[in-house]
């Protein structure tokens, strides 16, 4: 696949491993690592963060092969939801470093470029995710909301 804002193809990255089934020496079951992983949502820790941690500190290298669900199917299981969904409140969070960076670098064009390409790809996640209704359809982007989901967390 093409990059968006450059004229350059694509760099292949890292795959993981082709596997079907959970590796011999987890030591966990699904119905223990669908327990950690209620655990530490309830901890505040987000999607991705609870997949580095289970990967890290218990040794799982797929919650999806061990449990067959994502972490986030899982999560919805276990009555926990966030609000904003983990790759969008990413973005936001990092256009609210981008524009603070900005406010004391007023002459950094390259990262006012990239804020722009920043919110740019935000504007298009939120388009997205309206029209699969995770996000409200009165959900707008701004600056200012921005700042405050990022500074209240998810």
């Amino acid at each position: 696949m093409a990059r968006i804002y450059t004229h350059r193809k694509g760099k292949s990255g890292s795959k993981k491993p082709f596997r079907t089934s959970s590796p011999a020496w987890v030591n966990y079951s699904a119905d223990e690592v669908a327990q950690i992983v209620v655990r530490l949502a309830k901890e505040d820790k987000s999607p991705t963060m609870i997949g580095t941690i289970l990967r890290d500190s218990y040794g799982v290298p797929s919650i999806k092969l061990i449990t067959g669900k994502s972490v986030e199917t899982i999560l919805k299981e276990g009555g926990i939801k966030f609000e904003i969904p983990n790759d969008l409140f990413d973005l936001l969070a990092k256009a609210v470093h981008l524009r603070e960076h900005l406010e004391k670098n007023t002459a950094d064009k390259h990262n006012k470029r990239g804020l722009t390409q920043v919110e740019m790809k935000i504007l298009r996640l939120v388009k997205y995710y309206k029209g699969k209704k995770r996000l409200g359809s009165t959900w707008k982007y701004t600056p200012k909301t921005a700042k405050v989901i990022v500074s209240g967390g998810k």
